[in-house]
């Protein structure tokens, strides 16, 4: 087995757990942060996104508590 083809293999195998991280994020209610960055700086230029831990405890509250915070929403 060359290291071309173990690297290769390497990559197949990190692209599939990302994507099973994402996938499993999204069935509990927490989208990637990195895709809220990117949605706050497409379409609410002018405002800071939140960090890292106040967009968790948002997307937290957001599945299980919204009442308690107001029902706040983004879009």
């Amino acid at each position: 087995m060359s290291d071309g083809n173990a690297s290769a293999r390497q990559g197949r195998v990190t692209r599939l757990f990302s994507c099973i991280c994402d996938g499993a994020r999204l069935m509990v209610g927490v989208p990637r942060y990195e895709d809220y960055v990117a949605h706050m700086a497409r379409m609410h230029p002018g405002e800071p996104p939140m960090t890292y831990e106040e967009f968790f405890r948002n997307r937290q509250a957001a599945r299980y508590g919204a009442s308690k915070m107001g029902g706040m929403r983004c879009c």
